[in-house]
């Protein structure tokens, strides 16, 4: 245990690309982690070939997978972009998220839709804020530069901040404040001065009928002094300037460490020290989460269910271990009361994540969700139903249907005499093997494991 702890202090040992061997064996245990964290979850084919392919060709899918990717987003933009209100936004984004072919890509926006965080309810127009998430979408796993450029000048993001005027006799803070503080440097890196003299530079753009617009007399030209730099700097000069402090890409690793590797401990600063220098040449998004993905550290106990669950990834890895899908209208609604409303991130700093995700009014609120779900009747009707899925693959008795589920849901990480005891049915009565296979069902999902990523 000691040598292994002095290993995951070795960065060049905890970014090298995990090997399986007799120590750390590829299973169905590290196969359920990889799906769990990049993607929402896995069905049984999913997990099965995954133990076939080995983890580096099963990551490769998920980088890069095979199909019409593009064909398959342009019909969901399609959609969206004419969809009237923002209940159906939210409805067809989760169903996104469960038929997408490219799970990293919908798991990577959800990320940026919290860092980048911006509330419908503030910018009172559906169409921009579907315009927003898939600037999002679009850069998720691409240029981290790029996806800033265009956060600067998105006009749902501006609305939102209270940043749609910038006059060169009153510059407005929010913008360069929100950059500085909550996108890039954080707290500590930066001064009043810095963000005076940066708001300065932002001068000249509004939001004017919801459309971003320049007005070359109200940009303020004169020096300015932003960072220790000095020069007659507009609004590119000062995202040029942010992202060339180290800051800037450490925290941002970090951020995606805790999105990827493990919420529960702080990493030390010389294991995130290499992996920053690296962000920090080009701004790769893709090439940074994979690396994290591949890595002896992502494989390793020290990342293993230490992360809790946004509620998403709770109720998609429900739906998604069932091979069906379910109204994406009620879904979106009971999110909501699991405190996470999509498209209305609290504050401009996201959803907080962690334990704030998990009280005790949480808790009943997950329970109740994963009995609504689970249940052949009600607002989800019949579409979720474990024993078919046994039977599916090849699973008919109760013990070898019991076993399926703790291998699907667990991945069997779990003593199975923890589920002997009889459960009681979801539905309120005993129908049989169905009503039993359900109520099981209900109690893997509803342990303390299964809501850990």
């Amino acid at each position: 245990m000691a040598a292994q702890i002095e290993k995951l202090k070795d960065s060049g040992w905890a970014w090298a690309e995990y090997e399986p061997d007799a120590e750390r064996p590829w299973n169905l245990a590290q196969a359920g982690h990889l799906y769990r964290r990049a993607a929402f979850g896995a069905g049984w084919d999913q997990l099965q070939q995954a133990l076939t392919d080995g983890p580096q060709r099963t990551i490769d899918i998920l980088l890069q997978p095979q199909g019409d990717i593009a064909e398959f987003n342009r019909t969901y933009d399609e959609y969206e972009a004419a969809t009237g209100s923002m209940d159906q936004l939210r409805a067809w984004w989760l169903r996104r998220m469960i038929q997408t072919p490219h799970p990293l890509l919908e798991k990577m926006t959800l990320f940026w839709h919290s860092h980048f965080a911006t509330n419908a309810a503030e910018v009172k127009s559906a169409r921009l804020m579907q315009q927003h998430v898939l600037l999002l979408r679009n850069q998720a796993l691409g240029s981290f530069r790029i996806l800033l450029e265009g956060i600067s000048q998105d006009s749902a993001m501006l609305l939102w901040l209270g940043a749609e005027a910038n006059r060169k006799a009153r510059p407005n803070e929010n913008l360069a404040r929100a950059l500085m503080e909550n996108f890039t440097l954080g707290p500590g890196h930066y001064t009043a001065k810095d963000l005076q003299e940066a708001s300065r530079a932002f001068t000249g753009w509004f939001v004017l009928r919801s459309k971003l617009r320049y007005i070359p007399r109200e940009h303020d030209e004169n020096e300015k002094q932003i960072l220790g730099r000095k020069g007659n700097f507009a609004r590119d000069d000062v995202l040029r300037i942010i992202l060339e402090q180290p800051a800037t890409s450490r925290r941002l690793v970090c951020k995606l460490y805790r999105w990827l590797i493990s919420e529960t401990d702080k990493p030390e600063e010389d294991l995130i020290a290499p992996l920053a220098e690296s962000f920090a040449k080009d701004y790769d998004v893709l090439k940074l989460v994979e690396t994290m993905l591949r890595s002896n550290l992502f494989f390793s106990p020290a990342a293993y269910r230490r992360r809790i669950k946004c509620p998403a990834e709770f109720a998609i890895g429900i739906v998604n271990a069932l091979e069906e899908s379910v109204s994406t209208t009620q879904l979106a609604n009971d999110l909501t009361d699991l405190g996470q409303n999509l498209y209305d991130p609290p504050t401009i700093k996201g959803w907080a994540g962690g334990k704030h995700w998990i009280n005790s009014t949480a808790i009943v609120a997950r329970r109740n969700l994963a009995a609504a779900l689970l249940r052949g009747s009600g607002p989800y009707g019949n579409k979720l139903n474990p024993l078919v899925v046994a039977q599916r693959h090849g699973y008919a008795t109760h013990e070898s249907v019991r076993q399926f589920l703790l291998d699907l849901f667990l991945q069997s990480d779990l003593d199975s005499d923890v589920y002997d005891s009889p459960q009681k049915p979801v539905s309120g009565k005993d129908d049989g093997m169905e009503e039993q296979t359900r109520s099981l069902a209900y109690a893997i999902v509803t342990l303390p494991e299964f809501n850990l990523a």
